[in-house]
């Protein structure tokens, strides 16, 4: 009988040790968020413009997906949702804009977006179907510019540079056609959203477009352009966060990508100077 109860207890004694190993083994494998012990993937959602910004961050992908974060990349066609969206943290950053477009953003809808790092500039550029040289604008020429502030301002600065009107502050990147000092030719303006300026070319005389949206409509800035920012625009585009996660690991990580070597070669090689690293 002894003999039997000392079996007994022995038997018992391998079970609860057997089960305590396997509790401590699906622990450990439980601190990695899964079974097989591999870190959890981390999904970043980035908004961008189709034309250069989603291409450069589909090219880092690859780059991306080493590191355990997975890029899904989300398209727009306008100037104001990435921004609500990523403010309303539906996205988790976003690259399609300049840090003068984003500071009055900030102030007219009471957000505190921020920026997280530059990437790339894209030189404004004048263009016309009509004409070949600004010189040849005829008097009282229909000229088209985006509708919003910064990029508005942004394209009479650059109009002032050419000589082709005078402004009351030519360092004023808000200016308006309220600001025009003096405008020998006459020139109409036509404020359009900047979406549309390249639909419209074939109707006015000349149009103020952003690169973006000229290579969009198969425009070459560096052959088709009338005339171009110079490198020393302070436009630079920049990918922004929110001051809540501007630091995590995961944001860091695509600025850190968005600013390598490879990227910069994406863009001399594929843009051809239409786009220009700006790190």
């Amino acid at each position: 009988m002894k003999k039997w109860v000392l079996a007994v207890l022995s038997l018992t004694l391998i079970t609860v040790l057997a089960a305590c190993g396997t509790k401590s083994t699906t622990s450990d494998a439980s601190k990695n968020g899964n079974t097989g012990g591999t870190p959890r993937e981390v999904v970043l959602k980035v908004g961008a413009s189709p034309v250069p910004h989603a291409e450069i961050l589909e090219s880092i992908k690859p780059q991306l997906e080493k590191e355990g974060i997975r890029l899904q990349v989300v398209q727009f066609n306008d100037y104001v949702q990435p921004n609500v969206q990523l403010f309303d943290k539906q996205l988790d950053a976003n690259f399609y804009q300049h840090v003068p477009y984003l500071n009055v953003m900030n102030k007219e809808r009471n957000m505190n977006l921020v920026s997280v790092g530059a990437v790339h500039l894209e030189p404004f550029g004048i263009y016309s179907q009509k004409y070949k040289k600004l010189d040849e604008l005829p008097d009282g020429a229909t000229v088209a510019i985006p509708n919003d502030a910064t990029n508005g301002g942004r394209s009479l600065l650059l109009l002032a540079k050419q000589g082709l009107i005078k402004l009351k502050d030519e360092s004023n990147i808000e200016a308006t056609v309220k600001d025009i000092t003096e405008n020998k030719k006459n020139l109409k303006f036509k404020e359009l959203e900047a979406a549309m300026l390249p639909r419209q070319l074939p109707e006015v005389d000349i149009a103020l477009i952003n690169t973006n949206y000229a290579l969009e409509a198969n425009l070459n800035p560096t052959k088709d352009a009338l005339a171009l920012e110079d490198k020393n625009s302070p436009y630079a585009n920049v990918l922004v966060a929110r001051s809540d996660n501007k630091d995590s690991e995961a944001i860091q990580k695509l600025m850190k990508a968005l600013q390598s070597p490879e990227v910069k070669k994406f863009i001399e090689d594929k843009y051809q100077g239409a786009i220009i690293p700006a790190f």
